[in-house]
């Protein structure tokens, strides 16, 4: 377990999916989900090469069928530790022969962890040296309390998006793949009042968001700012009556219903250039908690 601290917060990192462990104040107050079984044993996983669930769990390259579970092999990968101080760390995945039978492709994927004041910082570049287009996905998937330390009543918990989000949302169905209806947002203005109603049919996908930020908490009550670049989608998910509420920012999703085609050609599936990378980033800010 990778350890870095700032003077605000603290947070601990495993090597197995590169996956935050925990996050904390000086206080000792947890903002992490910490991954008890009853409800769901992730805590913030990555998501890659593909976010969300393939048909059939198959990826298809080239008129043939590899094998690939939900939100594909990153999570489950040990990662190299590249580099390791007080505030900051580093991990490396790169192919192996377990990747190549599900992602036939050349790839280097590093996340950094940074910490500067009360604000984390989770970057993920993905390079490909390879000779041919890299098609991949990528995504965040944290989950944090809900309720959160000291910000009230579960129930009165909400999102408040930087931008009002009108866009109908979009809905999977019962083996994880988009449905083609557009359902209304619940977004009201800027605000997404949480409840657990929203999540019977699983996650909230905004496949068409205007924000590149939110705040989630309770109206004047510390909460978490939370920002992101290089993911234009946007998954929120729990399971109903469950502690926490996951926060997804997503290059790419699920694959629609009766998508057979090639991955390259799947929605939401980026082609990044022999020689060239692309850069995702998230970061949360715990607001002043007094």
């Amino acid at each position: 377990m990778i350890t870095i601290a700032s003077d605000r917060l603290h947070a601990t990192i495993a090597p197995e999916g590169a996956e935050l462990q925990t996050l904390r104040d000086q206080a000792g107050r947890h903002y992490l989900w910490d991954g008890d079984r009853h409800w769901w044993t992730g805590r913030a996983p990555l998501l890659f090469p593909i976010v969300g669930t393939l048909g059939g769990d198959r990826l298809r390259i080239d008129g043939r069928d590899y094998a690939m579970a939900k939100h594909g092999f990153a999570r489950r990968s040990t990662f190299a530790v590249t580099d390791s101080t007080g505030d900051r760390a580093t991990f490396r995945l790169t192919p192996s022969e377990a990747t190549r039978a599900a992602y036939p492709f050349d790839f280097r994927l590093d996340v950094e962890f940074a910490l500067a004041g009360a604000t984390l910082t989770m970057a993920a570049t993905l390079a490909n040296p390879g000779v041919a287009a890299l098609p991949a996905s990528f995504g965040f998937h944290p989950a944090f309390r809900w309720p959160l330390p000291d910000a009230g009543a579960r129930a009165d918990h909400r999102l408040r998006f930087a931008e009002p989000e009108p866009a109908p949302i979009r809905r999977i169905d019962a083996h994880g793949l988009v449905t083609p209806t557009q359902h209304p947002s619940p977004v009201v203005g800027r605000t997404l009042p949480l409840e657990d109603g929203l999540f019977t049919d699983d996650a909230i996908i905004f496949d068409r968001l205007a924000s590149h930020a939110l705040e989630y908490g309770t109206p004047d009550q510390p909460g978490l700012h939370v920002s992101w670049e290089g993911l234009p989608q946007l998954g929120v998910w729990t399971r109903p009556g469950a502690p926490y509420l996951c926060i997804e920012p997503w290059q790419g999703h699920s694959d629609p219903q009766g998508f057979a085609g090639d991955f390259r050609a799947k929605p939401g599936v980026i082609l990044v250039p022999p020689g060239e990378d692309r850069r995702f980033t998230m970061r949360v800010t715990v607001q002043a908690a007094g």
